[in-house]
């Protein structure tokens, strides 16, 4: 079992009812998707009910060796702030498992939605995935390689992917981190998202901080000039002076006022069909706040301890 108590502690004050989204529900809570620990799931949705709604299958990162989907609860209610109902998924992690277990899980997982979601008021037909870190890369590989939705029978068009500080380029494995994780794959080259590419991936949007020492920008550049080529739709956005955590922490309401991550990803999804009858809400571009709560004040401080038990991914 992983030991999350640092991560939980450390994004605890992201996750505090007065800094998350208001007019939204937690609507499913640790859903078994398959048999055993990690395969449950969370359900986020707006609190007025109506037409079914679109969905967003959200895929937290942590380096494949840590994370919890509690600790995401923020990104859950604020894209159900936007309209969406919002999927947010654990998946086994190393060392319990290595490439590709995480990913058959995500695919298992997106079973799940395909046959239950409009239970919860989701449109299955309007679904679109997201993520951070690695779950950005997770969020990419189910776009790219079909293999892993067929082999669990999910038929649902992918619409559109919108991914954060995600490494899509890093092979040859520099660093015992991915090393550990995709050191036994039989084909290294296969496990890449920049070599998977066809004209009929789906429209992304790649965000990243330009000043990530995790996952470095120029690993979005490429990716993004490569789908380019291909012909693919992309919206490249690169926040100015931020790190790695940041544009993840910034779709919660907390720190939106330092980047407008959340509504350039909506209006991303919504140029592909989200809505169709126009965006339910109107984006207001939050002020700073002018004094933080004690118990949230050291911000930095949490960025910092946060990008701190980050390894690099890539050169």
């Amino acid at each position: 079992m992983p030991n999350p108590a640092l991560a939980v502690s450390v994004m605890d004050p992201f996750n505090l009812p007065a800094a998350m989204d208001g007019g939204t529900a937690k609507v499913g809570d640790g859903i078994a998707y398959a048999d055993g620990l990690r395969n449950k799931l969370d359900v986020y949705a707006p609190e007025q009910r109506g037409e079914p709604r679109p969905v967003v299958f959200f895929i937290y990162g942590g380096g494949w060796s840590r994370g919890e989907r509690g600790e995401y609860e923020f990104v859950g209610r604020a894209l159900a702030s936007r309209g969406f109902v919002v999927v947010i998924a654990d998946y086994r992690l190393y060392p319990e498992v290595q490439y590709p277990s995480f990913l058959e899980d995500g695919a298992r997982a997106l079973r799940w939605v395909q046959d239950n979601i409009a239970n919860y008021g989701g449109d299955p037909n309007r679904l679109f995935l997201s993520g951070h870190s690695a779950g950005a890369y997770n969020a990419v590989m189910q776009a790219l390689d079909p293999s892993f939705r067929e082999e669990y029978g999910v038929t649902m068009p992918i619409l559109a992917v919108g991914a954060l500080s995600g490494p899509y380029d890093f092979y040859p494995f520099e660093y015992n981190e991915v090393r550990d994780v995709f050191g036994q794959a039989v084909s290294p080259e296969g496990t890449q998202p920049i070599n998977l590419i066809t004209s009929e991936s789906p429209p992304m949007y790649l965000a990243s901080g330009t000043t990530d020492p995790i996952v470095r920008v120029q690993n979005s550049e490429r990716f993004a000039d490569r789908l380019r080529a291909q012909g693919v739709w992309v919206t490249t956005q690169y926040y100015d002076g931020f790190g790695h955590m940041e544009p993840v922490l910034a779709m919660g309401a907390m720190w939106r006022w330092r980047m407008p991550v959340l509504d350039d990803m909506v209006g991303f999804f919504q140029r592909f069909g989200a809505f169709p009858s126009g965006v339910p809400y109107l984006a207001v571009a939050p002020e700073p706040p002018q004094m933080l709560p004690d118990s949230i004040a050291p911000i930095d401080q949490i960025v910092s301890q946060l990008n701190a038990m980050f390894q690099p991914i890539e050169e």
